[in-house]
């Protein structure tokens, strides 16, 4: 019998829907310091290489040049704005909980491997009540490198399974995610509902689909192709 397939996931836009949070809190950090803030729409564009980033691109899209000094100011604000108000919000995913029940039941090493900074990750999935199904978490600012760079995805395996890190599952929604899963030679599934510039069904996932009810079949078929 084919021992459990690792499977790590991308957090923001694959397993829970976050930008509601997110923008509001950049809305109130902006307003705070007299800048126009911009738009939940403009925002989902700008999600998934870390809070620092979401900032910068903010400030290059209302116009404003800014020094370092300047964006790390806004982004401790941030940081601080968004840390109290984690969990207003956001939610799951449809399917999110019942198909991560499904494949820890299963015996699935589960993990996560986001971009997000560690103290908002951890306030969001103990918030949402899915820390429990994860043996391995690593965000964004724990190493000197994150995603797509595939070293940040190479420790959360390492925490999850030592022994072969080329046999597990990338679960995401960005160009990211599946470059860091390509880097490590590993499968790659992508979900439809996600973040950023990118179309997911233009990035050459081995798998793509609609929504969490979709995936224990995904990783079924993955699973079988290695047998």
């Amino acid at each position: 019998m084919l021992q459990a397939l690792p499977i790590v996931f991308d957090l923001d836009g694959t397993l829970v829907h976050t930008l509601p949070d997110i923008a509001a809190a950049l809305s109130r950090v902006f307003t705070a310091h007299d800048l126009p803030a911009p738009d939940e729409s403009r925002v989902r564009r700008m999600i998934g290489d870390g809070a620092r980033t979401l900032v910068a691109r903010a400030l290059e899209a209302a116009g404003v040049e800014a020094d370092d000094a300047r964006i790390d100011t806004l982004y401790r604000a941030f940081l601080d704005d968004y840390g109290a108000n984690a969990c207003v919000a956001s939610r799951p995913f449809p399917g999110v909980i019942e198909t991560l029940a499904e494949l820890h039941g299963r015996g699935h090493p589960l993990g996560v491997c986001t971009n997000k900074p560690e103290r908002s990750t951890h306030l969001l999935l103990d918030g949402l009540g899915l820390a429990p199904f994860f043996a391995a978490i690593v965000g964004g600012d724990r190493l000197p490198f994150r995603k797509p760079d595939p070293r940040h995805l190479g420790a959360v395996l390492d925490r999850l399974a030592p022994q072969d890190g080329t046999t597990a599952v990338m679960v995401g929604d960005s160009r990211n995610d599946l470059l860091a899963a390509r880097g490590l030679g590993i499968r790659c599934v992508l979900v439809r509902h996600g973040y950023g510039e990118d179309c997911a069904d233009e990035l050459g996932a081995d798998l793509v689909i609609d929504g969490f009810a979709d995936l224990p079949a995904a990783i079924r078929e993955l699973t079988a192709s290695r047998g």
